[in-house]
């Protein structure tokens, strides 16, 4: 009996040196965490896609605690009512982000760039890639494998059957920027949506020298540089026989589209065009001829 009682105080003597021992070093090795942080991450989708930049929701929510600050900080999920919940959690200036929305710069569709040979491999953009340049002569384009559809958790992107290449729907794109990371050609980017969603830019990422260009797609850019030249605003820009429209520049004129003999750059979201009408001396020069 005498042995037992022994036992007994003796595990209860070791269990209380054990729990002072724990309370001391929680106390020691304690680390705060701003209770803000719980209440700024629990307004955020929880989407964790990494739009925002930061590793997931709880990440952002940490960061734009400590930051002091929420320049340069927004959730592409939650838009400007989730960051204004947070600006109101910390008492900060929200501020304002143009929304943006995912584009892909290729046309090269069945018709316009047609196949010259076929892959039988893995269905993956990112394996094709490392194999080789595709099944057209354009080694620029989508290889239309879909990576970019998988990695979309909003469903806002889809490949087309009849033209073999993605299209997004902007009413569901969040701007995450998931299928920007997971296309290995780069032809999707993240643009300004907009006023009234109308965006121009050019539908091409295509290097090569005009002749090559055209030859392996017939709307690839071919560096003419003509639509830099009747920019009003310096926003288009011509680098390694591709030109570029800056979004931040471009006033949505449209004139580039008109004097662009490749078709290669789209309008998005424009009222159709008038038909030009014909001046009197075109007319007579008709009649003449007629």
């Amino acid at each position: 009996m005498n042995l037992i009682l022994i036992a007994v105080i003796s595990l209860g003597a070791i269990a209380l040196v054990l729990a002072a021992v724990l309370y001391v070093a929680s106390k020691k090795f304690a680390v705060y965490e701003d209770p803000r942080i719980a209440q700024v991450s629990e307004v955020l989708p929880q989407a964790n896609c990494g739009g925002c930049g930061y590793p997931g929701c709880s990440g952002f929510a940490d960061a734009c605690v400590k930051a002091g600050s929420l320049e340069g900080k927004f959730c592409p999920v939650g838009g400007q009512p989730v960051m204004s919940q947070v600006a109101s959690i910390l008492g900060l200036d929200a501020g304002t982000a143009e929304p943006m929305v995912a584009v892909v710069r290729c046309n090269g569709t069945c018709t316009n760039r047609p196949h010259t040979n076929m892959y039988d491999g893995a269905k993956s953009c990112a394996i094709a890639a490392s194999l080789y340049g595709g099944e057209t002569g354009c080694s620029y384009g989508c290889l239309g494998c879909g990576d970019c559809v998988a990695a979309c958790q909003f469903d806002a992107i889809h490949m087309n059957p009849e033209t073999g290449l993605p299209e997004v729907d902007e009413e569901k794109c969040t701007a995450c920027g998931a299928c920007v990371k997971a296309c290995p050609k780069a032809i999707i980017e993240l643009r300004a949506k907009g006023k009234k969603s109308r965006r121009v830019y050019v539908s091409c990422v295509n290097k090569d020298k005009g002749a090559v260009a055209r030859k392996a797609c017939t709307v690839s850019c071919i560096g003419c540089g003509k639509c830099v030249k009747t920019c009003p605003f310096e926003a288009i820009t011509l680098e390694n026989n591709l030109a570029y429209i800056d979004y931040n520049k471009c006033k949505s004129c449209h004139k580039c589209v008109e004097v662009c003999p490749q078709h290669t750059i789209i309008e998005l979201n424009f009222p159709p065009r008038k038909p030009k009408e014909e001046t009197p001396v075109a007319e007579a020069a008709k009649t003449a001829e007629a």
